[in-house]
């Protein structure tokens, strides 16, 4: 009997320690193990606000390879984080891949976590779990966006398992916790509850200050299919889903989104990264 080979997998692991000096957030303490490495911070905003970008040198994660990222803003640190290029979640062999991200905001500091879309490939397994700590007067934005298969070559996610947890916490009081779980399957594909045909799932939430509904209003009207999105008031923040056939259809709202945030509750513009326009 012809056994499956198991290729070496990797553990990467990332670091980032960010600190308000001067007037201007510093990155501190990076620390890093391959395949996963930062690339040199930048300022397009002025150096208050610290732009990093992480770059995956393996090109993506097979079963058995896990990621450990962690994030930690002192206070009124502001930082922007996103990713050099999409993610991409291989076939497996039957291992699970994983990554695991811990970001700890303190007081009245602000983490715009903002990465490039994941592509997940029919036969993948892949969790990913996310905890963020904010302390009192502290901010979090961040989205997530997910293809399932490579679409643009006719595949389709018929096969694997996707998993992404997401919990925020303040002072012990949780303040979103979102748990998706969304198998290989025709049925989940093509039902209704489940994908209804599309590709991407996506989610973008700001935690941290109350948000009115004028505001939940003006996120809905930037998009103009309401049955392919929702906009949700939560506790402490603002929550969007979409569900269609277009990460850059996701990304343009929520690129508004963003913006919209932006200029009410942190006064500044957007500021594009710049691998996002390369």
């Amino acid at each position: 009997m012809q056994t499956q080979e198991i290729l070496p997998t990797w553990h990467g692991s990332l670091n980032l320690v960010f600190e308000q000096r001067h007037d201007r957030t510093a990155l501190i303490q990076e620390q890093v193990q391959a395949p996963l490495k930062v690339l040199r911070p930048f300022y397009p905003e002025g150096s208050k606000i610290c732009h990093s970008v992480i770059l995956h040198t393996a090109g993506g994660l097979v079963g058995g390879d896990r990621n450990d990222l962690n994030f930690h803003l002192k206070p009124n640190a502001q930082a922007l984080i996103t990713t050099a290029s999409a993610s991409k979640v291989y076939r497996s062999n039957g291992l699970q891949a994983r990554q695991n991200i811990q970001i700890k905001v303190d007081t009245n500091a602000c983490l715009e976590f903002l990465p490039q879309e994941t592509i997940v490939f029919n036969s993948a397994i892949y969790r990913q779990d996310l905890r963020v700590e904010l302390a009192p007067g502290a901010s979090w934005i961040s989205w997530e966006i997910t293809r399932f298969g490579r679409s643009a070559r006719g595949e389709r996610f018929l096969q694997g398992e996707w998993r992404s947890h997401t919990e925020v916490w303040q002072q012990g009081i949780p303040l979103w916790i979102d748990r998706q779980w969304l198998p290989g399957t025709a049925e989940i594909i093509n039902s209704p509850h489940g994908l209804a045909r599309q590709p991407v799932v996506a989610s973008l939430a700001w935690i941290g200050q109350p948000v009115s509904p004028e505001i939940v209003q003006q996120a809905r009207s930037l998009f103009p299919h309401p049955s392919f999105s929702g906009v949700t008031r939560l506790t402490s923040g603002l929550l969007c889903r979409y569900r269609g056939n277009s990460t850059t259809e996701a990304k343009s709202w929520f690129m508004d989104v963003w913006q919209l945030l932006r200029l009410s509750f942190l006064a500044r513009n957007r500021c594009i990264p710049r691998v996002w326009q390369i």
